[in-house]
């Protein structure tokens, strides 16, 4: 059910960030302890996002689920940034973080292993290649459970 609903989600919620410049980053509806929460992860390619984005884009949305009402009972809405350790879902975020360093997990171990962070250093459509500490490993893209940008300290 809950990919459904984020499914229905994405779709009413993309033009309203387009509009206003923003790019939908993720849609994620799961339940925490008693209650419902549908977040809503938006970026924007020129400028980093403040409250007052969130703000006015979290009205606009909430405006739209009231219409369609495509969430049966109740839920909290959050409209936020991705924050500095962006997920990489699509193909554009993945060839935008080139050269940047990345945290990618796979569902099943690739040469003993199923963390791997590093440089990101080639996007394909079946395969990345990161920079693990020197050595190169190519990740199939269907092995790919998270990938985000990670931040190096």
């Amino acid at each position: 059910m809950s990919r459904h609903v984020t499914e229905k989600v994405e779709q009413l919620v993309a033009p309203i960030l387009e509009k206003d410049g923003f790019e939908l980053v993720e849609v994620e509806y799961k339940k925490e302890g008693q209650n419902w929460f549908l977040r809503i992860f938006m970026d924007h390619e020129d400028k980093p996002i403040d409250l007052d984005d969130c703000s006015r884009i979290s009205e606009q949305v909430s405006d739209i689920l009231d219409r369609e009402d495509p969430i049966p009972g109740a839920y909290i809405l959050e409209v936020s940034s991705p924050g500095a350790e962006r997920p990489l879902k699509k193909q554009t975020d993945f060839e935008r973080a080139i050269g940047k360093n990345v945290h990618v997990s796979t569902y099943e171990p690739i040469e003993g292993k199923k963390a791997f962070e590093g440089l990101l250093e080639l996007v394909e459509t079946d395969h990345i290649s990161v920079n693990d500490n020197g050595h190169v490993i190519q990740i199939p893209r269907s092995k790919i459970a998270k990938a985000r940008l990670a931040i190096v300290f």
